[in-house]
C-alpha cells in the first residue's frame, strides 16, 4: 500500500513542509509518497504543469491520502477532491473549524496526527 502525504507546501518554510511528513514516514507501516521530493518553492509560476502533473501522478499511484489540513491550502483541497473522485480514501488532521467540504471528502478527520497515522496503519493492513 502507498500513502500520499498531502498538505501545504506553497509559501511554507522547510519546517512547516517537512516536519510532519518526516514524522509520519517514520510511523506509517506502508510505503509513502512525499511530494516534497519535487520542491518547486520559489519557482512555482515557472513550474505549474510540473507541479500539478507530478502531484496527480503521485495521487494516482497511491492507495490512501494522509492529509495535513491544519491550515487552509488551495492545493491540498484540490488534491483531496482529485483523490476522492478516483475512489481514494483520505484521512485528515484538522483544527477546530472543519469545512463541510473536507468532512464530505474524507473518510475520517482527527485532531491529532498520531491518531490519523494509527487509522491509516489499521485501515491499510
Amino acid at each position: 500500500m502507498k500513502v500520499y502525504l498531502c498538505g501545504g507546501i506553497n509559501g511554507l518554510s522547510d519546517d512547516r513542509c517537512n516536519t510532519w511528513r518526516e514524522y509520519a514516514i517514520q510511523r506509517l507501516h506502508h510505503e509513502t509518497i512525499n511530494p516534497m521530493r519535487r520542491d518547486y518553492r520559489g519557482v512555482e509560476d515557472q513550474s505549474v504543469a510540473a507541479i500539478i502533473d507530478g502531484d496527480k501522478m503521485d495521487i494516482d499511484a497511491s492507495d490512501v491520502l494522509l492529509v495535513n489540513a491544519t491550515r487552509p491550502s488551495w492545493g491540498t483541497a484540490m488534491e483531496v477532491l482529485y483523490a476522492w473522485e478516483r475512489g481514494k480514501s483520505c484521512y485528515a488532521v484538522a483544527g477546530d473549524r472543519i469545512s463541510p467540504w473536507l468532512r464530505y471528502h474524507c473518510k475520517a478527520i482527527f485532531a491529532d496526527l498520531n491518531d490519523a497515522i494509527r487509522a491509516v496503519n489499521e485501515v491499510v493492513r
